[in-house]
């Protein structure tokens, strides 16, 4: 049940996002498009509760709910970024407004931005940590909760693999050319 209830908060995370950011620059609805995206956090406490209900209903943990957890996760950390990046591609692709924010092509500024986007990544790690471990209490039974520990302890691949990214572009930074003006030979 809670793997359908996640696939349907996706779902209905992007559907709102879309329609919220349709009314805003197709439609001209600006206060349309901002009550459908102030709705969007309302996807998280709909999972968050099924997700209680689900526990508290006697079952034994499972992996599902870790994948709740860290979906939560990544929506308290990532939502807020990937709704305003949406919002400025929206803006420049219905509107006309300015090309949407690029990270730095290379060098050390790249690099900070990784590890930036890392940092981000082991926040919403310990976000997820901190719910299962909140589950964990709540059910109070550790025969019913190993599930949880497994997938914490899985998860922990996450933040170890996003790793090489800011590793690389720290030690190996791509370097960042700045063309001169081409000169036409005669």
């Amino acid at each position: 049940m809670i793997v359908a209830v996640v696939i349907a908060c996706e779902i209905g995370f992007w559907v709102l996002l879309g329609l919220g950011l349709l009314a805003r620059y197709k439609l001209r609805r600006r206060r349309l498009g901002g009550a459908l995206l102030l709705c969007v956090p309302l996807i998280d406490v709909v999972l968050l509760v099924a997700t209680v209900i689900d526990l508290r209903g006697g079952g034994a943990a499972a992996w599902t709910h870790g994948l709740a957890a860290a979906y939560l996760a990544y929506s308290i950390v990532f939502g807020h970024r990937t709704i305003r990046w949406a919002d400025q591609v929206a803006a420049h692709r219905l509107s006309g407004g300015p090309p949407p924010w690029k990270p730095p092509a290379g060098g050390m500024a790249r690099a900070r931005y990784e590890w930036g986007m890392w940092l981000r990544i082991v926040l919403a790690y310990g976000i997820a940590c901190a719910l299962l471990g909140l589950a964990i209490c709540a059910v109070g039974d550790p025969t019913r909760t190993t599930a949880l520990v497994t997938f914490m302890i899985g998860l922990a691949r996450v933040p170890a693999i996003a790793l090489l990214w800011p590793l690389a572009y720290t030690l190996f930074p791509k370097r960042t050319t700045s063309r001169p003006a081409s000169r036409h030979q005669e």
